[in-house]
């Protein structure tokens, strides 16, 4: 009997650690993935020339409230820090 209980628990100790094994694997690889990206993946937006004598748009309201915006998903984990970082940039430097 006893030697019934110890193949149980080494068959439950086996399963565990195969699966956290691949978990582990799996999040590597994904770390991994995204360092290999290029530093600057994030899909940037069309711009289009301004016409001409029209006055370009630096309204003080509305770059905060973009940062704001910005802030606010990096918070929730919608967007790492250096995707925050570079769009960020983006937004200042208009």
């Amino acid at each position: 009997m006893g030697l019934l209980k110890t193949a149980a628990k080494v068959a439950v100790a086996s399963s565990v650690h195969g699966r956290v094994q691949r978990r582990q694997q799996s999040r590597w690889a994904a770390q991994d993935q995204a360092a290999a990206q290029p530093a600057d993946y994030a899909p940037h937006p069309p711009t289009t020339p301004a016409p001409a004598g029209a006055t370009p748009v630096s309204d003080t309201n509305e770059v905060l409230a973009q940062l704001k915006q910005l802030g606010e998903l990096r918070e929730a984990g919608i967007l790492t820090d250096h995707e925050f970082e570079a769009q960020k940039v983006r937004i200042l430097a208009r």
